[in-house]
């Protein structure tokens, strides 16, 4: 039997890829996992109250379109969180709550981005590393991926000015998380504004990626929807996509959503339709509650800067070490320290420390030659700071101890994101 191609040039999903990489060899010390983003601090009380409390919904099919006492805390929470006005939120209009943010990532390009544009092959735009999510989307979609280097030349962020007027002139779609996943870079209002002018004038739609968005230090970041509404773009230009993963630690109950313009939503929701599947309507109660307390969300936020403090005092004299903005990522530099690639890296610490990170590779891609080419993640690890805070200091002492050496005239001096 035959399989379709449009979907061969995809690499191994970077946790298979790190399995073969470490599992045949044992760890040198106790393991410390630092290379997946899942949460373990824990989450408000409530939400397992919530869950027992409409058990019975179990028993039936949940809504398409969300419980209207969800949409409405949504709803709530952007207009208290971006200064949104109704009209540019209202839960029966603009609010689509997704099964886990991955499916409205994923969904959204194909119910968004045309078959052709401009007589041609679409073209969608990535931020490179990317959540993996994107480039699947892109091929789902018929589109070709184009992948831009975020590099500290770059701020970590996408250079939307390299790229060529004809490719603009058959883009469809521009992802961007902001905060970025992996690097924790934040674009800034003036970045989301520049973008949108940019959208308006070759008339694509930005996907924001913004599931990192309450995980900071200490100035909440701007967000798209924020910033369209503030410099009057058109509501239809921009997705945002926001997640109880990260800020409530909630990453099992799948729980997220897209917000948007009113036709976009309501593609969106026609697509579901015949292929999605909806959260169930006790998980959707839970979700609700979630969106209506900030509590929680002060509290996991204070026990990541603990973590970002720590990292600082751990780290900060460590070549290539980036404080970073926002998330809960480190994104380090190791080209002038222990092997010199991410990869060797990754293996040299679980051999001698047993610390789990992800070589960057993995989360990227080689860039065409009109960007640059090579892969912008290969001389980079990526340690997820979400274990206690405990192991995380003794994971980040032993990334110190193990790749803190400097190679090639290497200064010892504190990057920044």
């Amino acid at each position: 039997m035959q399989y379709p191609t449009r979907f061969s040039g995809l690499p191994e999903y970077a946790f298979p890829r790190l399995r073969a990489l470490l599992d045949q060899h044992a760890p040198g010390n106790q393991p410390i996992p630092m290379s997946i983003g899942d949460p373990q601090h824990p989450f408000p009380a409530f939400v397992t109250e919530a869950i027992a409390r409409n058990a019975a919904g179990f028993r039936n099919y949940p809504p398409n379109e969300g419980l209207p006492g969800l949409r409405a805390a949504i709803s709530d929470w952007l207009g208290q969180r971006y200064g949104l006005p109704e009209d540019r939120c209202d839960p029966d209009r603009h609010i689509f709550p997704l099964n886990g943010t991955r499916e409205g990532l994923f969904a959204a390009c194909l119910a968004l981005s045309p078959e052709t544009k401009n007589g041609q092959r679409p073209a969608v735009l990535l931020p490179n590393p990317f959540y993996q999510c994107y480039a699947a989307a892109a091929l789902a979609a018929g589109a070709e991926p184009v992948f831009l280097p975020c590099t500290a030349a770059t701020g970590h962020l996408p250079d939307f000015d390299a790229v060529p007027a004809e490719m603009l002139a058959r883009t469809t779609v521009a992802y961007l998380c902001s905060p970025a996943n992996p690097q924790g870079a934040v674009a800034g209002a003036d970045y989301w504004a520049k973008l949108l002018r940019l959208a308006e004038t070759h008339d694509f739609r930005i996907f924001a990626d913004e599931c990192y968005s309450e995980i900071y230090r200490d100035t909440p970041p701007p967000g798209a929807l924020q910033v369209a509404h503030l410099t009057g773009a058109d509501p239809e230009r921009v997705v945002a996509f926001h997640s109880l993963s990260k800020r409530s630690n909630l990453a099992g109950l799948r729980s997220g959503f897209a917000a948007s313009g009113a036709g976009n939503i309501r593609a969106m929701l026609q697509l579901r339709s015949y292929g999605g599947a909806p959260l169930p309507v006790p998980l959707q109660h839970a979700a609700e509650a979630c969106w209506r307390d900030e509590a929680h969300v002060a509290e996991n936020r204070a026990l990541y800067r603990a973590k970002f403090d720590a990292a600082d005092e751990i780290l900060g004299n460590m070549p290539g070490y980036a404080a970073p903005e926002a998330g809960f990522f480190l994104w380090l530099h190791v080209g002038q320290t222990g092997t010199g690639d991410g990869e060797g890296s990754a293996l040299k610490l679980w051999r001698e420390a047993g610390v789990r990170t992800l070589p960057g590779a993995y989360l990227a891609r080689d860039t065409a030659p009109e960007f640059g080419g090579g892969n912008p993640g290969t001389e980079y690890i990526r340690a997820a700071l979400v274990a206690p805070l405990e192991d995380v200091k003794r994971g980040l002492a032993a990334i110190r101890d193990v790749l803190g050496g400097q190679r090639d005239g290497g200064t010892g001096t504190r990057e920044t994101a």
